[in-house]
């Protein structure tokens, strides 16, 4: 009889330590562990870096090009803290821009329309260049950069990646007013294969906004939402990959540029549109592209890479969605989004593009903090709240209004973010690009933000760590974790 009474104490004790550990395991279901040490050596450059690789480096595939973040190659004195504030500051001029050029477009009008006042006469000729423009943005607005080769013989331009831009500009000598940079400036007579297109020339009809010189060469303009633009000549040149020539793409070459991307030659635009950096290379399988964007604190690199193999394997597919009144912006269908493995209950129509061109959710390169349908928003921070009542909380930061005092620990586990896509597939995001030092004491933050317009934005920081591909033939968008 007391051995009866033994085995059921034992099996009641089991039963009690099964279920214990089924509860551990379904409270570890749904969460990640952020490593605050690491987050916090980081931020204050006592992680190891790396250096920028150019374009020239053995290592690097035909068409793969070495990708940092700004702060890497341009040199300041400033503090974490007022990097960040910059960032934000940008950040905020960014997102304004998209929605102001999309609210455009809906409405059938084009950036031609943002024409500043007075230009008509300094497009119809070079030598009237003379339009003064004052940034909103100080600081300049590209994030990362990259290398590329110019001309031929080729010669090395820093340049600034931006999927939410299609033309491909350098600043050009003779310079009517052209901003600091850390190359020398592209001189276009010391390259053989530059050519100046006509002013009937297709690529000049595409322009959104376009002139002709006295001779009868194009002109073209390209307006930025904080007021600033380069005006230049409209030519084809070779772009150079790595070791990899690539012969006719039309470029701007700006001889009156201000303000907007400081350090930087220009810009690589790798939009949609026709006149952008993929749309011009030669066949579908080279259209194709991925980039790694790096932490932007950390000093190292990664790559921009081009071609069918640009798709890792296991990459988590999203439907590419085309908006009919803009082709720049990448669209992805969203079907939802969960936080510490539940889904949010969010209306399907918060993340839907409508036939008007209204709403939807891209995926931007330049924009750094993800924005969110106030809606979706909330939602959202509300859940991530409730899964964090047992860390300290600390009082907002610029536009983050969920922070935490995480000072004392080295690490903390927190709910998964994930979102996820009509294929089937999620894509669960390293706690890392969600709860981010805002300073170098420990403060910790929830790195999205609500946004009125109708508009969504995965930004950068959600993307940090994350091979995004794009394949525009199969209207498809890939995200792969740790394929850097």
């Amino acid at each position: 009889m007391a051995c009866k009474i033994r085995s059921l104490s034992f099996l009641v004790l089991y039963l009690v330590l099964l279920s214990a550990a089924v509860e551990a395991a379904r409270e570890l279901k749904g969460r990640s562990v952020l490593n605050v040490r690491a987050a916090l050596a980081v931020a204050r450059g006592e992680a190891a870096e790396k250096k920028f690789v150019t374009r020239e480096d053995e290592t690097l595939a035909a068409l793969s090009l070495p990708l940092v973040h700004r702060d890497t190659v341009l040199s300041t004195n400033a503090s974490f803290e007022q990097r960040l504030k910059q960032r934000l500051q940008r950040d905020a001029a960014r997102v304004a821009a998209i929605s102001a050029r999309v609210e455009l477009a809906v409405n059938g009008l084009s950036t031609s329309d943002l024409k500043p006042q007075g230009t008509a006469t300094e497009v119809a000729s070079l030598a009237d260049f003379s339009s003064p423009v004052v940034s909103g943005v100080s600081q300049g607005s590209g994030e990362y950069f990259t290398r590329v080769g110019v001309g031929s013989p080729a010669k090395e331009q820093l340049v600034v990646l931006d999927t939410g831009s299609d033309i491909v500009w350098i600043q050009c000598e003779p310079c009517s007013d052209c901003y600091s940079q850390s190359d020398p400036i592209f001189n276009p007579a010391m390259s053989s294969t530059y050519n100046g297109l006509k002013c009937d020339a297709n690529q000049c009809q595409k322009l959104d906004v376009s002139g002709c010189s006295r001779s009868g060469t194009c002109i073209y303009q390209v307006n930025y939402g904080d007021g600033s633009y380069t005006i230049g000549s409209f030519a084809t040149d070779t772009i150079t990959l790595g070791k990899t020539p690539v012969q006719n793409v039309a470029i701007g070459c700006g001889h009156d540029n201000e303000g907007l991307f400081v350090g930087a030659a220009g810009l690589l635009g790798l939009g949609g549109g026709s006149l952008s950096f993929p749309s011009q290379l030669p066949d579908s399988d080279a259209k194709i592209f991925s980039y790694c964007l790096v932490d932007r604190d950390s000093g190292s690199s990664s790559t921009l890479q081009f071609g069918r193999e640009a798709v890792p394997r296991g990459a988590v597919i999203a439907p590419l969605l085309k908006n009919s009144r803009m082709d720049t912006f990448y669209y992805v269908s969203l079907s939802g989004i969960s936080v510490g493995g539940n889904m949010l209950s969010i209306p399907q129509s918060v993340f839907q593009l409508d036939t008007s061109g209204n709403g939807g959710i891209i995926v931007d390169s330049g924009t750094a903090v993800t924005r969110l349908q106030t809606k979706a928003y909330d939602a959202m921070r509300d859940a991530f709240v409730a899964g964090t009542k047992d860390l300290p909380s600390a009082s907002g930061v610029s536009l983050f209004d969920t922070c935490y005092d995480l000072s004392n620990r080295d690490s903390v586990s927190v709910p998964t973010v994930a979102f996820h896509f009509p294929s089937g597939g999620s894509l669960s995001l390293p706690p890392k690009n969600y709860l981010v030092p805002v300073d170098t004491a420990g403060t910790f933050c929830f790195a999205f933000a609500p946004v009125s317009s109708s508009l969504s934005i995965i930004g950068n920081i959600q993307q940090q760590g994350i091979r995004v591909s794009y394949d525009p033939a199969n209207n498809q968008v890939g995200f792969a974790v740790n394929k850097c």
